[in-house]
């Protein structure tokens, strides 16, 4: 099946074709890095990872650029915050760090391949130098002017060329404005001209800008930001843009506005990708409602992050998921049932299958997977085919498992999915498998007190003995 992703500028199902076959190009809207993340944006991060292992799946190779956001409103507001003894600059590099670390951090953490992805920052000097350029270009062709605060992009003016401002939502001239909004993030009933530069405010940092015969000393808005390090790393225009259904607008409709006034071509992303909310108690997590959690609240209660990963793969990406602590549970559960079938490709060495009937319904698997990803990324499809092989292994003697079968099979989860099941059960050591042995054997003598002495050491070293009418297999507390 070919690839076919859900366009929120058709709003169809289409079939994906590379602009250019030799590399795919995605574009992802990272965090705004003035604190933790919490677990429904970290969804978002994991939607974008499983769409990168899906084009990749399907033979190609990509360039994932993900942007921290570490200069806006919100970080500026929080240096100054935590930091007031520092010079204002210094304050954001350091806090965007700290938590730009911690970030990435979590992302490893949920299964996400940084490795694959290229970061850039917005406040990286030859990105500000990039957005100045733009806004100048911007301004020479009329699409920007030059107000008491700042500098504007011009919504009249893009429409007034013969471009759609409007092209992610329906907008109207009753949802329209002709005032101008200086705020990085504001009402999304109605569209304004928005802030491309803000001029510096006290104890704001700032950088030099002349534009005009004005001396606009500030730091850009939010908007231009995604547009100057998306074209920089992937030209314009790029395959794929992701990102939460929150920022389809203002966000990405504004980046494609600035991005395309300048262009003929109107196409700044040919296809646009975005992810629902996680809901607690049907309403959607956020920082505002003070209903949300982080990854380190989850850890603290003793959830294994990989388990909130099946917990988001468990829905559809443009299916809203509702969180609740049962429900993660349920998770929890479906990931130890695969942890156990992993571990059984230890256990099968020293009695290889190679019967080929064996291997069939393993060996199917593999391209089930790839085809449920490539039905507009269902995650939930995938995962029942994975439950339907792993199931079908249960209650199974080891010499009739084929190794082979389940190690690509294991090696397809992880590589499409991200579940890590091969780091999270490695094989055990000589002295454990020893102990095993020397149970199985005590069983067979009737040695009952040998055998619970040798089941007591192996769970003090994390070791759970199932005997099964076929012998004993282990597995991880």
């Amino acid at each position: 099946m070919t690839l076919r992703l859900h366009n929120t500028l058709t709003k169809e199902l289409e079939s994906f074709a590379a602009i250019n076959p030799d590399q795919v190009t995605i574009y992802s809207c990272g965090p705004t890095v003035y604190d933790n993340v919490h677990i429904g944006n970290l969804s978002a991060f994991i939607a974008a990872d499983i769409l990168r292992r899906t084009v990749v799946a399907n033979g190609y190779t990509v360039k994932h650029v993900m942007n921290f956001t570490d200069v806006d409103d919100k970080t500026i507001r929080r240096s100054s915050e935590k930091y007031p003894d520092m010079d204002a600059l210094d304050a954001l590099r350091k806090l965007t760090t700290e938590y730009g670390d911690i970030f990435l951090d979590d992302m490893q953490t949920i299964g996400n391949d940084t490795n694959a992805l290229t970061f850039i920052k917005a406040a990286d000097d030859s990105t500000i130098d990039g957005m100045k350029q733009l806004i100048s270009d911007l301004h020479t062709k009329g699409f920007a002017y030059i107000a008491d605060d700042g500098v504007y992009f011009s919504i009249d003016a893009y429409k007034r060329s013969g471009k759609v401002y409007g092209q992610l939502v329906e907008l109207t001239d009753e949802n329209t404005s002709s005032e101008r909004i200086a705020n990085d993030e504001y009402d999304k009933d109605s569209a304004h001209d928005f802030a491309l530069w803000k001029t510096k405010k006290p104890g704001e940092p700032a950088w030099k800008f002349e534009l005009d015969g004005h001396d606009l000393a500030g730091r850009p808005g939010w908007h231009i930001e995604c547009s100057v390090m998306s074209s920089s790393q992937l030209g314009q225009p790029f395959d794929i843009h992701t990102g939460g259904i929150d920022l389809t607008f203002p966000h990405h409709e504004n980046e494609i506005a600035q991005s395309t006034a300048l262009t003929t071509d109107a196409t700044y992303a040919k296809i646009f990708v975005h992810n629902e909310h996680i809901l607690v108690d049907g309403k959607k997590m956020s920082k505002s409602a003070h209903n949300f959690y982080t990854l380190r609240d989850l850890i603290d209660k003793g959830i294994d992050p990989l388990a909130f990963r099946l917990l988001v793969l468990q829905s559809h990406y443009r299916h809203q998921t509702q969180f609740s602590f049962d429900n993660i549970d349920a998770a929890h559960n479906r990931l130890k049932h695969w942890q156990a079938i992993a571990v059984l490709r230890h256990q099968t060495h020293d009695t290889l299958v190679d019967d080929d009937e064996k291997a069939i319904l393993l060996l199917a698997a593999n391209q089930a997977i790839v085809e449920a990803l490539n039905d507009d990324m269902n995650t939930p499809e995938a995962l029942k085919v994975i439950d339907g092989a792993f199931g079908q292994l249960d209650g199974k003697s080891l010499q009739d498992i084929h190794q082979h079968g389940l190690n690509q099979l294991i090696d397809t989860i992880d590589q499409t999915l991200g579940i890590q099941l091969k780091k999270s059960t490695p094989d055990i050591d000589d002295d454990l498998k020893q102990k095993v042995i020397e149970r199985q054997r005590a069983r067979d003598e009737k040695d009952w007190a040998k055998s619970d002495e040798l089941r007591n050491e192996l769970l003090d070293a994390g070791i759970i003995v199932r005997d099964t009418a076929h012998g004993s297999i282990w597995e991880y507390k």
